[in-house]
């Protein structure tokens, strides 16, 4: 996770240090990417990161630096990822109405299909 902090995760799913850290990382690490993927942008943890990126040539076109409602819709899919560890769940699931592509849309380049 380069987005948002392990303590930040623990903190949003309410668990033990030392207990869940692997899955805490995994699946941050998932929403990270996959918030990447909805923006079809990089996005950085700070404007070093992403001066460095720009100059060896790897930041991509239109790179940015993170901002709080990245790093909360990043935590909202950590979350869901954490609280629903199986491909169905047996009670009714429901999209928060400020949900993460709420979240992320506006920061969403190239929209495409």
């Amino acid at each position: 996770m380069e987005l948002i902090t392990s303590e930040q995760a623990r903190l949003h799913c309410r668990a033990d240090a030392g207990v869940d850290d692997q899955m805490l990382e995994l699946y941050g690490s998932a929403a990270e990417q996959a918030a990447q993927n909805f923006l079809n942008r990089r996005v950085y943890p700070d404007p070093e990161a992403m001066a460095s990126a720009v100059l060896d040539g790897s930041a991509g076109c239109y790179p940015m630096v993170v901002n709080d409602a990245i790093r909360a819709a990043i935590l909202l899919m950590l979350g869901h990822l954490y609280r629903n560890r199986e491909a169905v769940v047996s009670e009714a699931a429901n999209e928060l109405p400020l949900g993460v592509t709420q979240l992320l849309w506006p920061h969403r380049v190239g929209l495409g299909v």
